[in-house]
């Protein structure tokens, strides 16, 4: 089977401006990495439902529950087959309180040292227009979708 993650794009309307808060991964590996690495919070589930796996990732990732009503979103296939379930939620939240949950990897590889990060290592909230910019192509479809539904271009 293939593996799964679901998580939540909140968004905000912002003056005449729709925004979507994105995530940027933490650990060494994605330090450098912008354009492309930024995500919505999101994680692997197994066994649970797909929506309480979106909401539970979201505050860990997020240190805040999530809070609105849920519009699923169409699920996206990755290019390494996982399957990405998402739900759009309407709602604020100040990047800067932001708390991630953390987790532990051997780093530098083959250093026999280990080292923790944080699961996200920062949060913001982005225009549309850069948000596809930024976001994993893989989830691109998921805004497109949102602007779609909201009638936003």
């Amino acid at each position: 089977m293939a593996k799964q993650s679901a998580g939540i794009l909140l968004y905000r309307r912002k003056q005449d401006r729709l925004e979507v808060l994105l995530v940027h991964p933490g650990g060494p590996f994605w330090a450098k990495k912008d354009l492309g690495a930024w995500s919505i919070p999101k994680g692997e589930f197994e066994n649970e439902d797909a929506l309480s796996a979106a909401k539970r990732e979201f505050a860990e990732e997020t240190g805040t529950p999530m809070v609105g009503e849920p519009l699923p979103l169409t699920q996206q296939k990755q290019k390494g087959g996982k399957i990405i379930y998402a739900w759009a939620v309407e709602g604020d939240l100040n990047p800067k309180e932001i708390r991630s949950n953390t987790f532990e990897m051997e780093w530098p590889p083959k250093s026999g040292k280990k080292g923790r990060f944080p699961e996200i290592d920062k949060a913001e909230w982005f225009p549309t227009k850069v948000a596809l910019k930024k976001i994993n192509q893989g989830q691109a479809a998921f805004i497109h979708e949102l602007m779609d539904r909201l009638d936003i271009r």
